[in-house]
């Protein structure tokens, strides 16, 4: 990189993260998740607002070349760490204490959105947006799985703010969304390899290639976990040692996977599966990770969001009301009946559907590697990232209203 390029990278970064900053914590006093004001602090950096304002400034600030190619490295560094903490959630103990309740619920809570997500815009390509030059069936096989995953530290902080978290109803939500966001990212690794990315394998080879990676890290990978982590946090610097071979072998596991044929968030998300699930993975361990990771990299990750597309160009308001019309229905109706399936009241039911409704940033993860693949198209895209948002910030307000009227 020459002398300048180094200049308006530094520069970018810098600007990025305060910007990022100031406004997750604007967004945190209104009582918005974070992401929100990072996505805003990203639109007006952006070609949205300081695009069109002052275009000169804006490619000054963002322009092609050396700079803006290292800052896409970052990026997508950053994705691979937001799928890493998002597998630490994961907590196979606490699916299994909740049994069949957690087994109906997370079923139907991920088959009915996906079912619904994948046939409109199977059955009506145009309207959702759908480039006849790729897979009609890879496109909606993304959308069923962009209207089924959840956001589950999303979920767990609007548990916490209600104080619902260690209640029945908030361990069948967490633990439903648990299971929701292993099958979905699975799902979605498989929907990448019907887009016909070249690589060197059959897609059958990539498959099976999955499948053997998901069961040894989940079975053997967690063995080796529970036997090296103690002499980890014995022998190594803590938490030094921990941080940097954790990321260490994220990395690794995310190479592996975009060796294979499938994206590199799904080896980083199975690898954080895998050593989250261990006992001696503490949640003090878990909370240095996070914080490292969500008040630097992830920032950048979700400004850089805003400086994807144009919101304002790319707003569809159809395409947007109808996207959010079929998240709400799928997720809440889906999860609510297999909540009541499983023994809850009415009343808690539409509490579990309301609390796993939560998409928050998996949803705009998704998109953004749907868009970088030429999956969806950018009108697309803005309705997801809105769709996400939307659901993230109603999620706690409707569930506080279902609980008022369970008590009155």
């Amino acid at each position: 990189m020459k002398h300048h390029e180094v200049l308006q990278l530094l520069l970018q970064l810098g600007i990025m993260l305060l910007a990022g900053r100031l406004f997750a914590e604007g967004a945190r006093r209104l009582r918005q998740p974070a992401v929100a004001g990072e996505i805003l602090a990203g639109i007006l950096l952006g070609p949205t607002c300081l695009g069109a304002l002052s275009p000169e400034t804006f490619s000054a600030l963002f322009p092609a070349g050396a700079s803006a190619l290292v800052l896409d490295g970052f990026v997508q560094i950053a994705v691979v760490m937001l799928l890493f903490t998002a597998g630490l959630e994961v907590d196979f103990h606490l699916v299994w204490q909740q049994g069949r309740q957690a087994l109906i619920t997370s079923t139907l809570g991920l088959a009915v959105p996906f079912f619904t997500g994948f046939i409109f815009p199977y059955l009506f390509p145009a309207f959702f947006g759908f480039a006849h030059s790729g897979s009609p069936l890879a496109f909606a096989l993304f959308m069923g799985t962009a209207m089924a995953i959840t956001a589950l530290p999303v979920i767990a902080r609007i548990l916490m703010d209600l104080n619902l978290f260690k209640t029945r109803v908030g361990m069948l939500i967490i633990s439903s969304a648990m299971v929701n966001d292993l099958i979905g990212w699975m799902i979605f690794s498989i929907v990448l390899t019907l887009i016909g990315k070249p690589h060197n394998m059959a897609w059958w080879q990539t498959f099976m290639l999955t499948l053997f990676f998901t069961v040894l890290m989940l079975t053997l990978g967690r063995g080796l976990a529970n036997r090296v982590l103690p002499w980890i946090n014995r022998k190594l610097a803590w938490p030094g040692g921990l941080l940097s071979l954790s990321l260490a072998f994220c990395f690794i596991a995310a190479a592996f996977t975009e060796f294979i044929g499938i994206h590199t968030v799904f080896g980083a998300f199975i690898f954080g599966v895998t050593l989250g699930d261990s006992e001696y993975m503490s949640e003090r361990a878990k909370e240095i990770i996070h914080q490292f990771i969500n008040n630097i990299f992830a920032p950048l990750f979700f400004v850089a969001i805003g400086l994807k597309v144009n919101f304002a160009v790319n707003f569809d308001v159809w395409l947007t009301l109808t996207i959010l019309a079929i998240a709400f229905a799928g997720k809440i109706a889906g999860s609510g009946l297999g909540a009541w399936l499983g023994g809850l009241s009415r009343a808690e039911a539409l509490v579990t559907g309301f609390g796993m409704n939560a998409r928050g940033a998996m949803e705009i993860i998704l998109g953004s590697i749907a868009l970088d693949n030429h999956l969806i198209n950018e009108k697309v895209f803005v309705a997801l990232v809105i769709m996400a948002l939307v659901t993230s910030i109603t999620s706690g307000p409707l569930m506080k209203w279902s609980l008022s009227r369970k008590w009155k």
